[in-house]
This record gives C-alpha cells, structure tokens and sequence, in this order.
C-alpha cells in the first residue's frame, strides 16, 4: 500500500493531535456567525411582571423549604438577549463529543480520498488497495453508528412518543424497501441483481479452488433481498428524526430569510436536492431521456453513457456541498426557536412559572450539536457513498473518457513462494526464522486481500453503493415531506 497506508497514518496522527487545538467542528459552531438566546433570570421576569422576587415565609421553611413556583403573566414584554456561541458553550452540549470526532473524521476522511484520486491520476494504483475509499466507507459507518446513537437515546426516553415515531417509519419504509426491490433494472439501474450473482459466482469459484467441489452458495435471491430491505427499514427508521428536524429548520430558514431571494432560492434548491438525486437513478427519466433523447421520429444522443455516469457524480458532490454551505442557515433557524416560543407565549392567557420559561429557552440551546448531527449526518452518508461508489465503481470524473463497464474478473490466486534453505551459519539462524515469518504473513495477507478483491468486485460496488446512496436520498424525501406536512398543517391546528 506504500504511499497510500503513510498519508493515512499521518492523517490519522494529526486528526489525534489537532483535535484539542483545532477542529472543524467546533470552529463550524463557534466562529461567531451562531447567535443563542439566554434564558432571563427570575429578577429580570418579575421586574417584567411589575413585582419583586418574593421572599420564603415561615411556613415554606417548615415544609423542607419547599415553595409554590414563582409565576409571571404570560403576555409580559419579554426579549431575549442574543450571545455568540463560543467554545465553553459548545463544551456542554449535549453529544458534542461524538459531534465533533464524526465531522473532524469526515474532514481527514476528505483530504485523504483527494490524495488518492490525485495520486491515483499520477501513478497507476490499480494493484494497491484504495485507502480513500475505505475512509470513505468508515465514515459511512460511523455516520450510522451515531444516528442509532442518537436513536437509542429516543428509546431510552419516558415519553414514548419519539420510539413510535421511529418505529412507525421503520415499518412505512420496510414496505418501500420491498416494493422498490422488486422493481426491474431498466427504469431503476442500481445494478444489484448483476453485482449479487457476481459475487455468488465468485465466491463459488473460490470455494472450488480451495477443495470444496461440491460446496454452494446456501442463500437464494429472495433472502438476499429480504435481508436487505430489513436494512432499508432500519436505515429509514435512523433517518425519521432528521428528516422531520430537516422540515422544520427549512420553513424557518426560508421565513429567516424572508428578503433575500438568492438565499431563498438556494435553501428550496438543498431541500430539493434529495428529489434529483432520486431522479437521477431512475432510467426513463435520466440516461435514457440524454441518450436517446427523442427530436421527432428520430433520437438524438446528447451524452454517452459513460459522460452520463460522470456527470451524475458531478451533480450529487455539487448538490451536497450546497447542503454543507446552507448549514449555518438552519442552525441559526433552529436557535431561533427559543424567540419564536417566546413570541408564541405572549399571545397566550394564564401565567407561567419562570422556571419553565428558562428551561424551556435553555433547552433548545442544549440540543444544539443534536440538530447540527441530524442536519450533517444524511449529507455525509450520500456524499462519502457517492465517493465510495466513483473509486470501488471503478469510474471516472472526466467527462471525455471512454470507461469499461465493470466486468466481473477471473478468480486467480496468488500462490505464496516457497522459501529455499540457505546455507546460513548457525548463528544467523534466528534472523532466517524471522525472515521466514513474515514472508509467510505478507504471503497470507496478499492472498486474503486478492481473494476478497477477486469476490468484491466493481460490479458488486457499483450496485450496493448507487443503492444506498439512493435510499438514503429516498428516506429524506419521505420523512421532510412528511415533517412539512406536520408543519404546516397538523401543528396549525
């Protein structure tokens, strides 16, 4: 792996030895352009009220000093003061440390698949294993790893409410999963069908060669798809939450920025962006419309297949890194919920204690780097798959290049070299040994990596990638969809 496993490292050094010093992640929360609301003491609420704090009577001292909650009016005059968010602010958020290791591990993760590409366009790594693209798949990984994270902690919660909902969306998409499974490969051409029977036949070969003659593959079509819709539906299931968040921040970033109509523009065109990956995919309406574009009687082709493909990971890479620079504006909306609350209580009758006015502006601060996750999480997991899927894919950024579908190579072994006696003295005789073994584990590793690249090929990618890529982009469009529903119509009434 030479050059590739040293950028790695040294990747892997310096993301440790940054971190307390510098951090994407908390520069992305705290470089001044956040603004909180800080919730108003309880002189600050009574002087408000017209009425001064009152002081604990004899009798709330007999009864263990507990006192009836201090009340104000609901429509007093109340503003919140806005304040940076600064670093001992974002200290105390709830999951800020798995916040901030997941987007500095994305950041690396990044830079190192750059080096690769580059490095890949200047020597032929054709031989070597793609380091970038296993960042790539980690981060995917550990994007889910925090989302289930995340989910768990719904499913701690007494309430029960947010359990339900997750499990509610985890059946919906189950059903989706099933039905967009068994959809024929010309009008969705994730490549599934073709990249499953590859690594079956693959792997078969490979049983043979290893002395297993009668040995199959005991899994039929239908359990694969099974087991892969069960995954659809807890993937769906750790994605209802942010989609829902992703709703409620987009309405109010669209009303934050109610006199800016490029920046309106822009949030519709990343709220929107899930739809054309979606479109993308399908073939009637994407390959098929720019290749055989129909002028008439006759076609026309606009772009071959090939540019296709390449301008399809241009367009998704374009779309997320949209997303990515919109993130300021729905963190700044979702902070101003705490005003927003404030403007709806004062059209309220009654009174309200001020301990719950202070939670309740506290706590949309607290659960700030929550929606920051909830916001980043599904963009990382579409762009690091579309990343993953361009180098195991085996495809290329030009837009001018002739590329070979991926084609499922023959099973060939590397047979490990026998190590000749030598007529060594006595006492080199320890350092043979040594030689020995670790020509024998370089040999074995050799031939575990050939062996899991000769099953795992291209083809395999291509389709398990382009489909979850897909599904992911699936499941926000259901979830904001339905959280604009929820939004606009339920809550209203």
């Amino acid at each position: 792996m030479g050059v590739q496993l040293v950028v790695s490292l040294l990747a892997a050094c310096i993301m440790q030895r940054m971190a307390p010093h510098y951090s994407f992640a908390r520069w992305l929360l705290c470089n001044g352009s956040l603004y909180r609301f800080r919730h108003p003491s309880e002189v600050e609420l009574c002087a408000l009220a017209g009425k001064q704090i009152p002081k604990p009577s004899k009798r709330d001292r007999r009864t263990n000093g507990e006192s009836k909650p201090l009340t104000v009016p609901r429509d007093i005059d109340l503003h919140l003061d806005k304040s940076p968010v600064n670093a001992l602010d974002a200290l105390v958020l709830r999951f800020f440390v798995e916040y901030q290791w997941l987007v500095d591990f994305a950041v690396y993760a990044a830079g190192v698949y750059l080096f690769t590409e580059c490095y890949g366009s200047v020597v032929d790594s054709s031989k070597e294993v793609n380091l970038g693209a296993i960042w790539c798949v980690l981060t995917v990984f550990f994007s889910l790893r925090s989302l289930h994270t995340l989910m768990s902690h719904y499913f701690r919660s007494d309430e029960g409410g947010e359990r339900s909902v997750c499990l509610a969306f985890g059946f919906l998409l189950l059903l989706v999963a099933m039905l967009v499974l068994v959809v024929r490969e010309d009008y969705l051409e994730f490549g599934l069908d073709s990249g499953f029977a590859s690594v079956f036949d693959n792997l078969e070969v490979l049983a043979r060669q290893q002395g297993y003659a009668d040995w199959s593959i005991p899994v039929t079509k239908l359990t694969v798809k099974l087991g892969l819709a069960a995954i659809c539906a807890f993937i769906g299931a750790l994605l209802a939450f942010p989609g829902l968040r992703l709703a409620q921040t987009h309405l109010d970033a669209v009303e934050m920025n109610s006199g800016r109509p490029l920046i309106q523009l822009c949030l519709h065109l990343g709220f929107l962006s899930p739809v054309i990956i979606i479109l993308l995919w399908i073939k009637p309406i994407a390959r098929d419309f720019l290749a055989n574009a129909p002028m008439g009687k006759t076609s026309v082709t606009l772009v071959s297949s090939e540019v296709f493909d390449s301008v399809r990971l241009w367009i998704i890479v374009a779309l997320c890194v949209l997303r990515l620079a919109l993130t300021r504006y729905h963190l700044q909306a979702y902070l101003n919920l705490a005003q927003k609350w404030v403007e709806q209580m004062k059209k309220e009758a009654g009174r309200i204690a001020t301990i719950d006015i202070q939670r309740k502006v506290t706590r949309v601060s607290c659960y700030l780097t929550v929606v920051t996750l909830q916001y980043l999480i599904p963009i990382l997991i579409i762009l690091f798959s579309t990343l993953a899927f361009k180098a195991l894919g085996e495809f290329s950024w030009g837009l001018n290049q002739d590329q070979t579908p991926g084609v499922t190579p023959a099973l060939i072994l590397p047979t490990v070299a026998p190590v000749l006696p030598g007529g060594l003295d006595d006492d080199e005789d320890g350092v043979e040994d040594m030689d020995e073994d670790v020509q024998a584990t370089v040999a074995r590793l050799s031939e575990a990596f050939s062996a899991l690249r000769s099953v795992l090929t291209p083809l395999f990618f291509r389709g398990f990638f382009a489909f979850l890529t897909w599904w992911v982009a699936a499941c926000q469009v259901i979830s904001s969809l339905f959280g604009i529903y929820f939004h606009q119509y339920l809550m209203q009434n």
